[in-house]
C-alpha cells in the first residue's frame, strides 16, 4: 500500500496540505481570542480548548505516520505504522470523545470512562508494538465494534436528556442545537470505522484524508457557533426561595405556592414583557420574580409543559396581537417582522413554535384573521383563531 501512496505526489500534497490545515485550526482555537466565524457567539472555553488538542493530536498523528512514504525497509515501515496505532488509540480517538462529550454542556461529564474504554484497544495495540505483529488486530476490530455500538446507544441517551435540559431551561435553543452532536457523532464514528475496517489501498488513504477535512472544517465550525450556556446560566443556592413560600416535606411546593408563583409570573414576565429578552434562561427568570429556579421547573411540570414552550406561547400571543392591531389599523406588516418583534430570533424557530401551538402555519393563520376582520354578513361564523 505504501508502495503506491509513496509514488503518488498529488496525494502527499493532500495529506501535506491536512496536516498544515489540523495545526492552524490548532493555533486559531488555541491564540485567538475572538471568534471570526460567528462573532455574535461566545463558545465554550473548555470545548474550545479540547478541540484545539484534538486537531494538535491530528497533526502530530500527519506527522509520525510521514516518514512511511520515503522509507524503504518495510520493518521500519512496520514500526512505525504499529506505533501510530498505539498513538491513535491513546491520543486521537480519545479526545474526540471528550470533544463530543463536551458540547454537552447540562452537567461536566468525568472523563475517566473514556480512558477506561480505550484501554484494551492501547493494551492490544502495546502487545503489537511488542511483538512487532499485526496478530492482534482481529480481536481489537471486534472489541472497536462493540465500543462504536455501546458509544452510539450513550450518545443518543446523552443527547436525549441534554435537549430535555435545553427545552428546560432556556427560551432560545439557536446556537444551541442537539440535532448538530449526533452529525460530529456521525463523522467521528465514520471515520474511526474506516481507519480500522478497511486501511488497505490508495482509495482509502484518500478517503480518510477527504474525512478529516470535512471533520476539522466541520467541527471547527461547530465549536465556534456554540454558545457558551454558563454565561446565560446564572447559578443560585437552591436554598434561596420565595418570601412567605411553605417548603412542604418533599422539598416541592403546595398548591397555593404554585398559585402565588403564577401571580408572580404574571407580574414581573407577562406584564413586563420580559419574555421578549433573548437568551432569558430559567435562572434569569426565577431571579427576576425572585424564587428558586427549582421551584420553577417544579411549577412548569405541574402545568405540563416546559419552560422553552411557556416562553414561545408568550411570544406567539404577541405576535397575535401585533398582528391583529396591525390588520385593524392596515399598517402593511411581515411575519419574519413581527415574529422579530416578539423575541424570536429566526423564523424558521417562530415557524415551527407557531404551528405546534396553533395547529397550522403562520401564512393559513394570517389569512384567516384577515378575513375575521372584515366585514361578514350577519350570522355568519369566523375560524377559530385561539
Amino acid at each position: 500500500m505504501y508502495d503506491q501512496i509513496r509514488e503518488d505526489t498529488l496525494f502527499i500534497i493532500l495529506y501535506s496540505v491536512v496536516t498544515a490545515m489540523a495545526m492552524m485550526a490548532s493555533c486559531y482555537l488555541l491564540f485567538r481570542r475572538a471568534n471570526a466565524i460567528a462573532p455574535d457567539v461566545t463558545p465554550p472555553a473548555r470545548l474550545r480548548r479540547w478541540a484545539a488538542a484534538l486537531f494538535a493530536a491530528i497533526t502530530f498523528n500527519h506527522l509520525w505516520y510521514m516518514p512511511m512514504f520515503f522509507l524503504t525497509s518495510s520493518e521500519d515501515i512496520t514500526m512505525i505504522d504499529l506505533w501510530g496505532g498505539l498513538l491513535d488509540c491513546m491520543i486521537v480517538f480519545p479526545l474526540t470523545i471528550v470533544v463530543m462529550f463536551a458540547m454537552l454542556q447540562d452537567r461536566r461529564r468525568p472523563l475517566w470512562p473514556v480512558a477506561v474504554m480505550f484501554a484494551p484497544l492501547v493494551v492490544g495495540s502495546a502487545m503489537c508494538v511488542a511483538t512487532r505483529s499485526y496478530n492482534f488486530l482481529p480481536l481489537l476490530y471486534l472489541y472497536s465494534l462493540l465500543m462504536c455500538i455501546g458509544l452510539i446507544i450513550y450518545t443518543i441517551h446523552a443527547t436525549r436528556q441534554y435537549g430535555r435540559w435545553l427545552r428546560d431551561n432556556y427560551a432560545d435553543l439557536e446556537h444551541k442545537e442537539v440535532w448538530q452532536s449526533f452529525v460530529v457523532l456521525a463523522l467521528i464514528l465514520l471515520v474511526f470505522a474506516v481507519y480500522v475496517f478497511v486501511g488497505e489501498g490508495p482509495a482509502y488513504q484518500y478517503a480518510m484524508q477527504v474525512m478529516v477535512v470535512v471533520l476539522i472544517y466541520y467541527l471547527l465550525w461547530r465549536v465556534e457557533t456554540l454558545s457558551d450556556l454558563s454565561l446565560l446560566q446564572p447559578i443560585q443556592p437552591l436554598e434561596e426561595v420565595l418570601t412567605n413560600v411553605e417548603i412542604l416535606d418533599d422539598n416541592s411546593l403546595s398548591q397555593a405556592n404554585y398559585d402565588y408563583i403564577g401571580v408572580l409570573l404574571k407580574q414581573y414576565c407577562i406584564d413586563t414583557q420580559l419574555y421578549l429578552q433573548h437568551d432569558l434562561s430559567l435562572s434569569q427568570l426565577a431571579k427576576a420574580i425572585g424564587t428558586n429556579r427549582l421551584y420553577l421547573s417544579q411549577y412548569f411540570s405541574s402545568m405540563d409543559m416546559n419552560y422553552n414552550a411557556y416562553i414561545n406561547d408568550l411570544r406567539i400571543n404577541h405576535f397575535i396581537s401585533l398582528y391583529r392591531d396591525a390588520v385593524v389599523a392596515q399598517c402593511p406588516v411581515t411575519a419574519q417582522q413581527l415574529a422579530l418583534e416578539s423575541g424570536f430570533r429566526h423564523y424558521r424557530t417562530f415557524s415551527n413554535a407557531f404551528k405546534r401551538k396553533m395547529g397550522y402555519t403562520v401564512t393559513s393563520w394570517m389569512k384567516a384573521a384577515q378575513r375575521e376582520e372584515q366585514p361578514r354578513p350577519e350570522g355568519s361564523r369566523s375560524p377559530n383563531l385561539e
